[in-house]
């Protein structure tokens, strides 16, 4: 997942940062509300952390100047504790959750997980394809009740992939979101990750729950069984 920090206390976006890379996010961060704007016009983010108090632009009108272009990135909103005001501006302005400094990093990381699955249509925490699940919270790959040992890169695909289930995802999109790496496109990282993730996830090769969409990326294509 690539999230964007905006926060103006160096120490706390450090630490965001830090927790968030820890947790396999990739991210991009500034300290100031006018480099936000630009950040949002010209990338695309899975979530976003929001400071309110920024300088020369606030965090309010970086998330209602989001909106109004049509930015519709996950964005939580750090707020002071105990000043309801700001959570209730952060939440009209367009933010979809808020949380009070000082905060927890596992309370943190949770709301960010809860808002991303969300975003993808995804209301519990343990995504489920046919006999393949997997549970963004104890990130844990099982098959029939088994569990699929991953690394952390084999994980962090899969995750993306089955977030945005039935989309042919670009091998550019998987490497911005997923890789701190800035790996060359024409390489063979992508493909090693695939071909590994397709030996484990189907050592039968019954399933082909990853697509090869030819000249444009990968598809997860196996159905959600809430459809099935």
């Amino acid at each position: 997942m690539k999230a964007l920090i905006v926060e103006d206390d160096a120490d706390l976006r450090r630490q965001l940062k830090l927790q968030l890379e820890q947790r396999g996010y990739t991210i991009e961060e500034t300290g100031s509300g006018r480099e936000a704007l630009y950040f949002g016009q010209e990338y695309e983010y899975d979530i976003a952390i929001v400071d309110i108090g920024l300088p020369e632009v606030s965090g309010l009108d970086v998330i209602r100047q989001w909106r109004a272009e049509g930015n519709t990135v996950p964005v939580l909103v750090l707020t002071a504790r105990g000043d309801w005001q700001d959570k209730v501006a952060g939440l009209e302005a367009g933010a979809d959750d808020y949380l009070a400094k000082p905060f927890h990093a596992e309370e943190l990381l949770a709301r960010l997980n809860a808002l991303v699955r969300r975003a993808s249509g995804h209301a519990s925490p343990v995504l489920k394809f046919g006999p393949l699940e997997l549970d963004t919270a104890a990130r844990v790959v099982t098959r029939e009740g088994g569990e699929v040992r991953l690394t952390s890169y084999e994980y962090r695909t899969l995750e993306y992939l089955m977030l945005n289930a039935g989309k042919t995802i670009s091998k550019a999109e998987l490497t911005e979101h997923l890789y701190h790496q800035d790996y060359d496109r024409d390489s063979n990282v992508l493909e090693v990750f695939i071909r590994r993730l397709r030996q484990k996830l189907d050592p039968e090769q019954s399933l082909q729950p990853i697509i090869t969409v030819r000249g444009l990326g990968y598809r997860f294509a196996l159905e959600d069984v809430r459809q099935a």
